[in-house]
């Protein structure tokens, strides 16, 4: 995908218009994406936080692999963020180093992953396998 690139990359964008951009901070509550849209039962962050792609690729997997391809799954998040990283051993200064991995910050009270067409029970036990392999706090709401 990207000319800058080695190692194979999970969820990242095809195209931004910075290379490496500032990390910034997380302070606020998410007010506009807690509520279901697609689905009848969702994952929800029940804290703030910094979700990378491998993490949300593996929560998305085990969700998947709960349900058994019986239902249909949305990710409402999609990390954009590039985390640039320099290597160990090396001396101040001479820029800011390559990208290393890619990131979506999470707000309190955001929607992460929605379900639906499964049975209550079955959804309930796929979230908590999926939110197990997530950084932050979740909860599941319907």
């Amino acid at each position: 995908m990207f000319g800058f690139f080695n190692k194979r990359m999970f969820l990242q964008p095809t195209k931004i218009k910075y290379k490496k951009i500032r990390k910034g901070s997380l302070l606020k509550k998410e007010y506009r994406s807690i509520k279901l849209q697609m689905g009848t039962i969702g994952l929800k962050a029940a804290e703030s936080g910094v979700v990378s792609s491998r993490q949300l690729e593996a929560a998305r997997r085990a969700v998947a692999r709960k349900i058994k391809r019986l239902g249909k799954i949305w990710l409402k998040i999609f990390p954009s963020i590039p985390i640039t990283k320099k290597p160990a051993e090396i001396r101040m200064g001479k820029g800011k180093g390559s990208i290393s991995h890619w990131v979506v910050r999470i707000k309190k009270g955001q929607l992460l992953i929605e379900v639906c067409g499964i049975p209550i029970k079955k959804a309930i036990i796929a979230f908590k396998t999926g939110g197990a392999k997530l950084p932050i706090k979740t909860l599941i709401i319907s």
